[in-house]
């Protein structure tokens, strides 16, 4: 029975471990937005570097996610907050915007190899959104991953921003597409109902 519950300090183990020896993918320790540019700032971040500054994120608590969770062992991730938290959005011309005053992102996820494929992903992304409306965030964005030209997955390791289907099936909508690899999605959130 898989269980959700939103990331606090004492869970970074469990983060780490989920994570494991290659910091999610690519030593990239969910730093990838929270870095202004890629390029050498992104070669010096990654790896070790990435790995301290994501633990003092959680350890302060502003890191912000959900984990998913297979008895006591983390087996999925998904991160979000505040938009203004992941400079690197900014920094994608198809990701640009003039209305993101007060929008938060769900920027990456991370599921187990074995955890792959079960609903994980779709079930995370239900759990941020269900954070972020008890926090009274009115406008959530996504920035998922298409389908190929040919109508098939990319393999997880270019997936980590989500698949374009789960985001669609959680009530999100295709609001910008600059780039055909690269649709911005959004969900509007009733404050009321919450």
């Amino acid at each position: 029975m898989i269980t959700y519950r939103e990331l606090e300090p004492d869970m970074w183990p469990a983060l780490e471990a989920l994570f494991g020896e290659k910091g999610a993918c690519g030593g990239c320790w969910c730093q990838t937005w929270r870095v202004e540019r890629g390029g050498k700032l992104w070669e010096a971040t990654k790896g070790e570097p990435a790995r301290l500054r994501m633990k003092e994120l959680v350890l302060s608590g502003k890191a912000l996610g959900i984990l998913a969770f297979d008895g006591d062992r983390a087996v999925g991730w998904c991160s979000f907050g505040p938009r203004a938290d992941f400079p690197r959005i900014e920094t994608m011309k198809a990701y640009r915007r003039d209305d993101t005053d007060g929008v938060w992102s769900i920027t990456c996820f991370f599921i187990g190899k074995g955890s792959r494929g079960q609903g994980v992903a779709r079930n995370l992304i239900r759990e941020a959104v269900g954070a972020m409306r008890k926090r009274g965030v009115q406008v959530i964005e996504g920035y998922p991953v298409p389908l190929t030209k040919d109508g098939k997955k990319l393999p997880a390791a270019f997936s980590w921003t989500g698949p374009q289907a789960i985001f669609e099936q959680a009530g999100f909508t295709l609001v910008q597409q600059v780039s055909p690899s690269r649709p911005l999605v959004q969900l509007q959130l009733d404050v009321e109902s919450s």
